[in-house]
């Protein structure tokens, strides 16, 4: 151990924060942007650092857990603290409020004054807030309470240290709100922050056409991906009802135009997110994670940078404090990767001592990392657990049928990137992926588990396919491999993809082969190619253009085939297999 977690960011300047608990050193922050700086710092001491020095075998979050899409959570550790709380950046208006808690008022006059000196009224303020908050606590707690607070303020923030270590026993969230002067304070506790979930799952089902009004299939078929697509979009797998709550509250809260920011720390993720208003973010808040990570034993450069700038707080297990910045991405129906809500903005590992960013190590989006964990995974070295379909936790992969089950996993958590990242590392994934699904020597073993190596074949086809449909998309803006190309090139390497292509949709994915035949469709109305090459009749065509002419035939005519694949299909009421997103 490098240091104890009392000693955390004591060489933070800002805030007072070195002496921040002092009754005589008052924490004042008018802003948002302030008070989230103090509460990283204060929670990541009180709630990810405490725990860890205190516990043997703290549960440290593996990195791929902070890498979208999200997963389901595999078990609860009761032991861990756990909270929830929003901070609105104006006074309260209690009535007015849009959600229910107990409010805890601000002293009248300064706050450092000491309560010896304090006037009658403001004793009587703080009476009044005691009793607020002992009414929400245990029993058990409520002695130490008294004791703590009888001469101090509770709601001023140089003490938020000290009673946060109530508010983590509190079941609902905690409120901060500006106070008379314009700083920040605690303003209540015991909130309920409202979800009508039933609500915007429709709602949001609509806006993005998934849904119809009354279609009842239509519903059954799209409401788990409508459901998964928006939670994503505020930093959560579909989880508890404590983080279900404060994303949909915060959506509410963007909708308003508040500023905001909204907190909270599952006792199963063991991670801090924080959603947030932020001027260059119109459509959604702003999602960030904090957490206590294991840097890979194989990165050696940033183990090598961390380690010169003495970011770890445990060099032996080689732990850090990472920070996660988030991008949103608006539904988009026409890329195949429609199911990506959400992508990694920044990463940033946090000084343990002096709250120092370090930006320039990347630790969950290593391309080169992911493809060492699927090596592990086929050859069976891979020691760590996945939760297999949502409700399934698999151990290690010492047998076949542990290897294919995460396989699938690994595929589904990866997909959205192995469609979307470089001809390289997508070679090397198709080069292990084959080597292992279709080596003879597995043929009597995977008979045996036929359901399982056809879900995870299923998988893999998806991918393969969904990999070309997107090389079309980027063909018909007639880029290819980052480069701008011709018309000519563009046909030739659509018709050669499309004829691959032909040949895989024995797994066939309906909305693969929609997409395919819109793309298509929209090349053949392309004006100019049309106008220049295919109704010309007045100037013979050049060599060049009657080869786009012939191109264009081959390409009409592939279609042809793939409205035929898909009439043959519907036809056979064939519905598209279901993939993970």
């Amino acid at each position: 151990m490098t240091f104890n977690w009392d000693q955390a960011f004591t060489k933070v300047r800002e805030f007072n924060l070195h002496s921040a608990g002092a009754d005589d050193v008052p924490v004042q922050i008018a802003t948002l942007a302030g008070l989230k700086r103090y509460l990283d710092w204060t929670q990541v001491k009180n709630c990810l650092l405490k725990p860890y020095f205190e516990s043997e075998n703290y549960p440290l979050v593996e990195s791929r857990e902070l890498l979208p899409s999200f997963e389901s959570d595999p078990f609860e550790y009761a032991h861990l603290p756990g909270f929830s709380m929003v901070a609105l950046g104006r006074p309260l208006s209690y009535f007015s409020e849009i959600f229910q808690f107990d409010i805890l008022h601000d002293l009248l006059g300064e706050s450092d004054i000491g309560l010896d000196h304090a006037c009658p009224l403001e004793r009587a303020v703080q009476t009044q807030n005691r009793q607020a908050f002992l009414h929400r606590l245990p029993k058990y707690l409520q002695d130490d309470f008294k004791k703590d607070f009888v001469r101090q303020d509770l709601t001023a923030l140089e003490n938020y240290p000290k009673v946060l270590r109530y508010l983590l026993e509190m079941d609902r969230a905690h409120v901060l709100a500006k106070d008379k002067g314009g700083n920040f304070h605690l303003a209540g506790v015991y909130a309920s922050l409202p979800s009508d979930l039933d609500t915007e799952i429709k709602r949001y089902g609509l806006k993005i056409g998934k849904f119809s009004v009354g279609d009842n299939v239509r519903y059954e078929l799209n409401r788990l991906f409508v459901y998964q697509f928006m939670m994503e979009l505020y930093g959560f797998p579909i989880v508890s009802e404590r983080r279900t709550s404060s994303a949909l509250f915060s959506r509410r809260l963007q909708r308003m135009g508040e500023d905001f920011m909204v907190r909270v720390l599952g006792q199963s993720d063991r991670t801090i997110t924080t959603l947030y208003s932020h001027p260059l973010s119109k459509r959604y808040p702003r999602v960030e994670k904090i957490a206590l990570v294991q840097v890979d034993p194989d990165m050696k450069d940033a183990l090598r940078m961390l380690g010169q700038g003495r970011y770890f707080v445990d060099k032996k297990k080689r732990v850090v404090i990472l920070r996660v910045v988030y991008r949103q991405h608006k539904y988009n129906a026409d890329n195949v990767r429609q199911d990506r809500a959400l992508s990694v903005l920044r990463q940033e590992v946090i000084h343990p001592l002096s709250g120092r960013i370090n930006d320039r190590v990347n630790i969950i989006k290593d391309a080169s990392n992911m493809f060492l964990r699927l090596n592990d995974i086929v050859r069976g070295e891979f020691t760590g657990r996945i939760v297999y379909k949502r409700n399934e936790v698999v151990e290690n992969t010492d047998t076949d049928e542990k290897r294919l089950k995460f396989l699938f996993a690994w595929l589904s958590k990866h997909q959205r990137r192995i469609i979307g990242y470089t001809d390289d590392f997508y070679s090397n994934v198709v080069k292990v992926l084959d080597n292992y699904l279709l080596n003879p020597e597995h043929y009597e073993v995977f008979n045996t588990l036929n359901d399982l190596y056809q879900e995870v074949w299923s998988k893999y086809s998806y991918i393969q396919q969904a990999r070309k449909t997107q090389l079309l998309e980027n063909l018909s803006r007639r880029m290819h491999r980052g480069q701008r190309i011709g018309y000519l090139e563009m046909l030739e390497t659509m018709n050669e993809i499309l004829h691959q292509l032909k040949f895989e949709i024995v797994n066939y994915f309906e909305e693969l082969v929609d997409r395919v035949i819109a793309i298509v469709e929209n090349i053949l109305h392309d004006p100019y190619l049309v106008r220049k090459y295919v109704s010309q009749k007045e100037d013979p065509l050049s060599g060049y253009g009657l080869e786009v002419r012939r191109n264009y035939g081959r390409l009409v005519a592939q279609l042809d085939e793939f409205n035929s694949i898909r009439k043959s299909r519907t036809e056979q009421g064939d519905k598209p297999r279901a993939h993970a997103v």
